[in-house]
């Protein structure tokens, strides 16, 4: 995955994309970012024209690899609602 930094107008954020399951490209913005059993996670909100959309969060599993990061989808239910579930508690 390809990291950048964009300037929007309540600050940087740190972009990754993701495919979408209809095979677009979307670009999300990293809003939070959070460790849990051993594993980082990230939490991403779609960027549309250069602004962070507030509808909807998604977590991501996350693999950081010197001054990179890749994100994979976390496809195991169990895996998704114990991480959701400690991360609304973080909040």
């Amino acid at each position: 995955m390809e990291q950048e930094k964009t300037q929007y107008e309540i600050g940087e954020y740190v972009t990754f994309h993701v495919t979408a399951r209809d095979g677009r490209d979307v670009e999300m913005a990293v809003v939070d970012e959070f460790d849990i059993e051993n594993r980082h996670y990230v939490v991403g909100s779609v960027v549309e024209d250069d602004e962070i959309k507030a509808d909807g969060q998604y977590i991501y599993r996350c693999h950081i690899k010197d001054d990179d990061f890749t994100v994979e989808p976390i496809l195991d239910p169990k895996e998704f609602d114990r991480v959701s579930r400690a991360y609304m508690k973080l909040n």
